[in-house]
């Protein structure tokens, strides 16, 4: 009898371990970048590859970091979503265009709708590597100081804009 104490006791721990991951979300993976400051880098900008983008001239404004491709799926789910953000004018959102061709790029732009102020490009994905980028979509809130205040994993929703984005916005604009 002794000796199924010990099994069963590990078996109780493992099953306990499983139904908590079950209940978890997969988009809320908690990052250990919030609340630090956003990576620094230079890259050039896709629209005029001879200028470049860095996160410093962001200093003084809250902004969204949207990183996307033109071949990504996911991207065209949150696509229109980012074009009426940009349009309602709350928050400046700069594209970092991920491991992508910068034609299929620029025509993405011209036939979705572009609701960048600019869109930077990260070639090689080292920006993304400091981000800590998973998969595109991921979209990043940026504070005045350049602190990571919010991180999404996948497509933004009109859920997500309404009740956390925006809000978030307006308190670190306050």
């Amino acid at each position: 009898m002794g000796r199924f104490i010990l099994p069963l006791g590990v078996f109780v721990v493992l099953v306990g371990f499983l139904a908590v991951g079950l209940r978890l979300n997969p988009r809320e993976v908690p990052s250990v970048l919030i609340d630090k400051p956003a990576a620094a880098f230079t890259v050039p900008q896709l629209e005029d590859p001879s200028l470049t983008f860095a996160p410093e001239e962001m200093k003084g404004k809250v902004w969204l970091f949207n990183v996307w491709a033109s071949w990504c799926v996911s991207c065209r789910q949150e696509h229109p979503l980012l074009v009426q953000l940009a349009r309602g004018g709350e928050v400046p959102i700069i594209g970092l265009d991920y491991k992508d061709e910068r034609a299929a790029a620029l025509a993405w732009l011209r036939d979705w709708g572009n609701p960048y102020t600019l869109s930077a490009v990260d070639a090689n994905g080292r920006v993304g590597m400091d981000y800590g980028v998973y998969g595109v979509p991921e979209t990043y809130l940026i504070d005045k100081e350049g602190i990571i205040r919010y991180k999404q994993i996948g497509p933004l929703t009109p859920q997500v804009i309404q009740e956390v984005i925006l809000p978030k916005v307006r308190e670190l604009n306050g």
